[in-house]
């Protein structure tokens, strides 16, 4: 009996494994077949994306084209998200795991074969119509150069001298940079930057028609796709006159080259100004500099370029003795005012008047972003209307973009802007329209965002994040995006985009279904595809989006009252980024807990540092999201991550911060919030005690108090396996206390990582060991940040190399001797340091060669003179001073610190005042903050007079509170400030995600 059963056993097994093996040949058969059409798709999908940049320009010509256009580009999407699916669900699967989704790969099967039947149709479709005929990308670039060049040209002329307000200290700037008295000098190029709209043309041309002293004088307008032999023709007759142009013309066969040597050598001993305007790409440049000027000039010759692009000025001016560059600015808010109140033919008695006029005037002037241009033609539409229509147009200026003529010029210029983008920089611009008006966008999301869309691939032996910063720069250098916020090394760390850019952008955006902006008016998108939607108020749970192929969701604001939409819906199956950053509703529990249902996500934000998170732990599904690389958890509930957030090898940026007040327990009285944080369930059920409200908030407190046994601190406690994450470039904040040795010695194995942030306080001897010796193997770290116990920081014997930022909280004594051998420093924080030696302080960290700013904060010193002796500090900009309580003055030598160019300080009673700022040759700035006190301020003031370059004395409240006069023998006490982590962290927010990882 035993042997037939076993018998039995065995044929099933081998009938079992018989049909296995057949399963499996039939899997690698059909997955042959499915990856020749994955090849012939993915091959289509290249072609579509080079045909899409070269009918960029010809659909706005041809209605057929532009309808043809979008049903490619809408093929390629789908393109995209069918191999992203490929990816995940077959591709980088075992071969098990492969026969265990058999309903995943039959429906992407299906998709694959749909799709190739789509390219096919699509493609004869242009047969069909003949779409595409031979010539016309050509000849359609040179109708949109000569239009532009009209709208270019009547936009300057057009402006007569009485209209130019704001003007006239601009063109005396320009000509004094020009210097139009140097006669027996080199030829020299200057260069006039800013975006389109901004006047660069009108400025030049005012400029050009001063140029007495020039006997030579020509104005070129160099289109995009100019004809290099018109062009010498034009510079001809432009310096020398109709006459010489025939002369060089007559006979059979002129040639490029013969026009260009008469060029060169008549232009060789003579003083020259040429003007190129509206130039685009460095190839032009060296093309007309090359052929066209001789390459020895030394009569004071001038060449004047207009360009939008910074990083192209910088190149034209490379062969400059001194790079000369103006870059041209928007008017000033009463300028811009006074013009568009000019141009629409009232007067200024006017808005005095009536308040409606002068809140509605001020919103158009911030509307048109201080251009000109944008004034100029908004205030023609206003000059026709009453001004209780005013209101109705501003609201309107968006859709009057597209379809007003008067706007036209304005529209046409941004939109040039965008045509003449690489394509790679396309996506990125129009990914902008996502953030709303006036918003401050932080590079380092926005590069993020950028990875995780697909838009930036790593090249030249270059990280994503390197190239992605590149993208944001060549976007700021191209005029297209605004510097918003720049950092005291020069590094811009926001950008702002122009409300007129803006508006055509979401314009662009909405007619290539690429970005939905749902605001507060939004009914529905009825039919449409979009693959990214931004929430602006209201969250609305209709809008006739299709969620299936939605790539990104973003929210700005508060959720509606009614029903709406999940955050983590399971139809947004394509989702790459979410992110809640700025969303005003209460994230809670629910909306993460099916976050492992988005395979595809690359970017997840859900920090809320306002206080709108009720998260408190992340769930295990996580762990299926092998491709994300951005998770910021920031102002959570959470107090430790799984031990599956190991398997996100992807993962490049962890942030994970926690609260650390609590509102419903009272950490002061332990027995009392244990019991709370038992009792809280039961009372959840049988009383009212607790608002529905406000439900959610108090069970993600107990379990932050129940999970970390009542800890305050801001730290979360990491997994064993935290090592696994080779490619993690920042993770902050570790608590060390909590952690086990075994996951703080992996700290070590991340050798990528280039941030970190740890908590030490209340670790233990042998973990702060264990971070030592994990930090001391951080060879790439860049910036640290360490809270807490700091004593162990004393036995650091091979600091991070490269390191250019620390901030360390916490006890020291002295300042740790390796210190001084950090050579890239660029910023050290200290905070409670308890440092009592001045002389130690300018000994270690006084000769560093690369120290731009230094913040000593709360009792990091401790002292009554703080000295800046001669020959320290060779490069500090910027010194922070915040709370020394028991300091009284503060001596600059002769020779100390020659680049310092700001000086703050804040709850400080300098009863001995400051003495030697005479000293500090480029000081720009010396600020009193709040409860900062100055003995004599009016002596202080008299200094910065005389100061050579009559620094700003910036003061935060009344001069009276700010001065002590008389009363530095009174020795009066400051007011203790309370809120004094509020306080803390104003201090630590100075440039707090200013690091660069």
């Amino acid at each position: 009996m035993a042997g037939t059963v076993l018998s039995m056993a065995r044929s099933i097994m081998a009938g079992a494994i018989s049909k296995a093996a057949s399963a499996a040949a039939d899997e690698m058969s059909l997955l042959m077949g499915v990856r020749k059409d994955i090849w012939f798709i993915k091959d289509e999908l290249a072609t579509m994306q080079a045909f899409l940049g070269a009918a960029e320009a010809m659909k706005e010509k041809d209605m057929l084209l532009k309808v043809w256009a979008e049903q490619v580009r809408d093929v390629s999407y789908n393109i995209e998200d069918c191999l992203g699916e490929f990816m995940v669900h077959v591709a980088s699967q075992t071969l098990s795991r492969k026969l265990m989704k058999l309903k995943d790969r039959h429906r992407i099967t299906i998709q694959i074969r749909d799709l190739k039947s789509r390219v096919e149709e699509v493609s004869s479709r242009n047969t069909r119509y003949n779409l595409i005929q031979k010539n016309q990308i050509t000849t359609t670039i040179d109708e949109r150069d000569s239009c532009m060049e009209d709208i270019r040209n009547q936009s300057a002329n057009n402006i007569d001298e009485a209209e130019l307000v704001g003007f006239s200290k601009p063109k005396q700037e320009l000509i004094n940079l020009i210097d139009i008295h140097a006669i027996n000098s080199p030829a020299q190029v200057v260069c006039v930057v800013g975006m389109g709209g901004l006047g660069k043309t009108t400025l030049t041309r005012k400029v050009y028609e001063s140029m007495e002293n020039f006997s030579y004088c020509a104005w070129i307008t160099v289109s995009q796709s100019f004809v290099r032999m018109e062009l010498l023709k034009v510079m001809i007759k432009d310096f020398f006159g109709d006459e010489a142009l025939k002369k060089q013309l007559e006979g059979n066969a002129v040639r490029e080259e013969d026009l260009a040597n008469y060029l060169r050598k008549e232009l060789l001993e003579k003083r020259y100004f040429v003007v190129l305007d509206d130039l685009w790409n460095i190839d032009d440049w060296n093309w007309i500099k090359n052929i066209a000027f001789p390459s020895r000039n030394h009569k004071g010759s001038r060449i004047m370029v207009t360009t939008r692009d910074v990083g192209l000025a910088e190149k034209c001016s490379l062969e400059s003795s001194v790079p000369l560059i103006y870059h041209h600015q928007p008017l000033e808010t009463n300028d811009a005012i006074h013009l568009l109140l000019r141009k629409s033919r009232r007067s200024e008695e006017d808005m005095k008047t009536d308040v409606k006029m002068r809140e509605i005037v001020t919103k158009i002037v911030k509307k048109s972003g201080l251009l000109p241009l944008a004034i100029l033609t908004i205030g023609g539409m206003l000059a026709t209307r009453e001004v209780s229509e005013w209101q109705s147009i501003y609201n309107q200026i968006p859709i009057e973009l597209e379809s007003n003529r008067s706007l036209e010029a304005m529209r046409r210029i941004v939109t040039l802007s965008y045509i003449h983008l690489p394509s790679h920089l396309k996506s990125c611009f129009l990914y902008l329209s996502i953030f709303p008006e006036d918003f401050d966008i932080q590079r380092r999301r926005l590069v993020e965002r950028w990875i995780a869309e697909g838009f930036v691939i790593a090249r030249d032996g270059l990280s994503t994040e390197e190239v992605g910063n590149s993208y944001f720069y060549d976007l700021i250098n191209r005029s297209m995006i605004q510097p918003s916020r720049v950092n005291i090394e020069g590094i811009v760390k926001s950008c702002r985009v122009h409300d007129i850019v803006r508006d055509v952008m979401i314009a662009i955006s909405r007619d290539e279904n690429f970005v939905c902006v749902a605001g507060n008016n939004l009914t529905s998108v009825v039919d449409k595809t979009f693959r990214h939607v931004a929430y602006h108020g209201i969250m609305r749970q209709n809008i006739g989006i299709d969620w299936g192929h939605v790539r990104s969701l973003t929210v700005f604001g508060e959720r509606s009252l009614g029903p709406s939409p999940s955050v983590c819906s399971p139809d947004m199956r394509m989702l790459r980024a979410l992110d809640l950053e700025n969303a005003k509703f209460q994230v809670t529990q629910k909306d993460i807990s099916k976050i492992g249902l988005f395979r595809h996500l690359k970017y997840l934000n859900f920090s809320t540092l306002r206080g709108y998170s009720n998260i408190y732990k992340l769930p295990r599904s996580i762990g299926k999201l092998q491709g994300l690389r951005t998770l910021n958890i920031s102002g959570s509930y959470i107090t430790e991550l799984p031990t599956e957030i190991s398997k996100l090898k992807s993962l490049h940026s962890l942030r994970c911060t926690r609260k650390w007040s609590y509102r419903w327990f009272d950490l002061d009285d332990r027995k009392e919030c244990l019991v709370n944080t038992l009792c809280m369930p039961v009372l959840f059920q049988f009383t009212p005690l607790v608002d529905p409200s406000e439900r959610d908030e108090v069970v993600a407190e107990r379990h932050m108090a129940w999970s970390s046994l009542w800890s305050k601190s801001y730290g979360v406690r990491v997994p064993k396996g935290i090592g696994k994450l080779t490619e993690l470039q920042i993770l902050e904040l570790v608590d060390i206390s909590r952690t086990s040795g075994k996951a703080i010695k992996e700290l070590g194995e991340l050798v990528q990582l280039r941030k970190l942030r740890v908590e030490t306080e209340g670790a233990t001897k042998q973990k702060c060991k264990l971070l030592c010796d994990a930090i001391q193997k951080l060879t790439c770290l860049r910036s640290l940040k360490v809270d807490g116990s700091l004593e162990w920081l004393h036995v650091v014997s091979s600091p991070p190399p490269l390191l250019r930022s620390l901030k360390l909280d916490g006890c020291l004594g002295e300042i740790p001797g390796w210190v001084g051998s950090l050579m890239h420093l660029v910023k050290l924080q200290l905070w409670r340091s308890v440092i009592k030696e001045e002389g130690h302080i300018m000994e270690i960290i006084g000769p560093l060669p690369n120290l731009i700013e230094l913040c000593l904060g709360y009792t990091s010193y401790i002292g009554e003179k703080l000295a800046f002796k001669t020959g320290v500090f060779p490069n500090l900009k910027k010194l922070d001073i915040w709370n020394l309580r028991q300091l009284r003055k503060v001596e600059f030598e002769e020779g100390t610190a020659p680049h310092l160019e700001i000086i703050d300080i804040t709850l400080c009673e300098l009863r001995s005042g400051t003495i030697g700022l005479k000293y500090l040759p480029s000081l720009k700035e010396f600020s009193l903050g709040y409860n900062g006190t100055v003995a004599r301020l009016g002596m202080l003031q008299c200094e910065m007079d005389a100061h050579p370059n009559h620094p700003i004395l910036r003061l935060t409240m009344d001069r009276n509170k700010h001065d002590l006069g008389d009363r530095s023998s009174q020795n009066p006490e400051i007011t203790e400030v309370q809120g004094s982590a509020l306080m803390e962290d104003d201090f630590w927010s100075c440039n707090s995600d200013d690091d660069d990882a």
